[in-house]
């Protein structure tokens, strides 16, 4: 059946939602109703949403969930959670409880510099283009000034621009390498207008350097463009205590559970394969405050994923040590975010999120995402290394299952008493189900 069509986004959102539903579906009312079930009642609020992204048809709910009890330097946060994996907020809670009276976590801003660059190709004399490069530099403050004003009065702008020469790399391949301070904004719009004019710069001057022949005064910018590597806009994330206060329920030998925890990051240090999985459990928490606040979390992952990676093998973000008696515990990630722009002034749930946390600066956020991340990350390892991950994430999953199976409010407490004391499957959860209805 070919289902091209012409002009889609032409239509209007009750005749996108036909075309779909005539052109998919068996039963198109159904799949009309749903859609419609899911719209917002409030019809702003809800032509708000459509205007984030081109041809809406509905939402697409994620639960947004909060952990309490987090101490970061002293100030406590109830930590707003966007995502739809069982038992991550339930970890992060946890944890948060745990070291709230083991000191707290401590989190600091090491830098925020962002990064931009304007790729380009240049087949004449490097010396050349060097003595250009020195000669324009400031043409590209003072043209970018309308640009930047705002910004500068904030206290942020242009740091540094540099002439890279990747020509090892590529033939002919060179580059901007642009600095910035964004301040609360996460900057994308802004770093790539300012990256945008330097390239009109660079070839308008370049069109008019006398040193150049006339095949080198041909640059050809290939593109302008941010980087979402920003490995010098780091948050470091830590806690410690004395080893013997890690004993609590499941620690009863808390020497013997600090050493298996250093053991546990350790492995993924030098092992790949743990590595990831180690790395997406810190991201289970950091992504779910990111898109809580409104923020770009598919540009976060990027970022530190590359940073994981950083000396050529994928390692834990996450550090452990044990000295003096002391257990220590900490992380540090490049984190590139915003609390001004984009959805954080739109987006409804993102403003409530940010007004839970004291309306924080972008500093103050990446510490509290920091810190959500390097929770998860305790939690997780600390199931790891005591009773398992599966008997904590498998009750936690217990109502999809139930959810799944359609269980009534009766079949649901009976499942909830048996399995308090037996392992959680899909497979043991339908089971009992169907000897349940059966025996009725």
């Amino acid at each position: 059946m070919n289902n091209a069509v012409s002009g889609f986004s032409k239509l209007s959102k009750e005749d996108k939602i036909i075309w779909i539903a005539n052109h998919y579906f068996l039963n198109p009312s159904e799949a009309i109703a749903l859609l419609k079930s899911y719209w917002n009642p409030d019809e702003e609020v809800q032509k708000l949403h459509d205007d984030f992204i081109e041809n809406t048809i509905s939402n697409f709910y994620l639960p947004l969930g909060v952990a309490p009890n987090f101490d970061i330097n002293g100030v406590e946060y109830t930590i707003p959670m966007a995502i739809e994996e069982s038992s991550v907020v339930a970890a992060a809670a946890k944890s948060a409880k745990f070291w709230s009276t083991r000191g707290g976590f401590k989190a600091t801003v090491l830098n925020t510099e962002k990064i931009g660059q304007v790729h380009f190709m240049y087949f004449g004399d490097s010396d050349k283009l060097e003595k250009f490069f020195n000669q324009i530099k400031p043409k590209f403050f003072t043209e970018t000034e309308s640009t930047t004003k705002n910004m500068r009065q904030r206290g942020g702008g242009i740091l540094d621009i540099e002439l890279r020469n990747q020509t090892q790399k590529l033939p002919g391949y060179y580059q901007l390498h642009a600095t910035f301070d964004t301040k609360d904004s996460m900057g994308a719009n802004f770093i790539n207008s300012c990256l945008e004019q330097f390239a009109k710069t660079l070839k308008e001057e370049a069109r008019q350097f006398p040193a150049f022949s006339d095949n080198e005064s041909q640059i050809e910018v290939v593109m302008s463009i941010l980087s979402n590597y920003v490995p010098n806009c780091l948050v470091r994330a830590e806690v410690s205590c004395k080893v013997e206060e890690l004993a609590e329920k499941n620690i009863e030998n808390p020497q013997e559970f600090a050493e298996k925890f250093v053991r546990a990051i350790q492995i993924a240090t030098v092992e790949p394969f743990r590595a990831v999985t180690h790395n997406k459990g810190i991201m289970n928490g950091i992504d779910a405050v990111v898109l809580a606040t409104g923020n770009d979390f598919r540009a976060v992952e990027a970022g530190i994923h590359a940073y994981a990676a950083r000396d050529g093998q994928y390692r834990s973000l996450t550090h452990a040590k044990i000295e003096n008696g002391i257990f220590s515990f900490w992380m540090e990630i490049p984190l590139a975010l915003g609390t001004v722009g984009g959805l954080t002034s739109l987006h409804p749930l993102v403003r409530f999120s940010l007004t839970m946390l004291g309306n924080p600066s972008a500093q103050d956020l990446m510490k509290i995402v920091a810190v959500a991340g390097l929770a998860q990350n305790f939690a997780a390892l600390r199931s790891l290394t005591t009773t398992g991950i599966q008997e904590g994430h498998m009750k936690m999953h217990l109502n999809n299952i139930l959810n799944q199976l359609e269980a009534t409010a009766e079949e649901r407490v009976s499942v909830r008493e048996y399995f308090q004391q037996q392992i959680v499957s899909h497979a043991s959860v339908v089971s009992f189900i169907e000897n349940l209805r059966n025996t009725i």
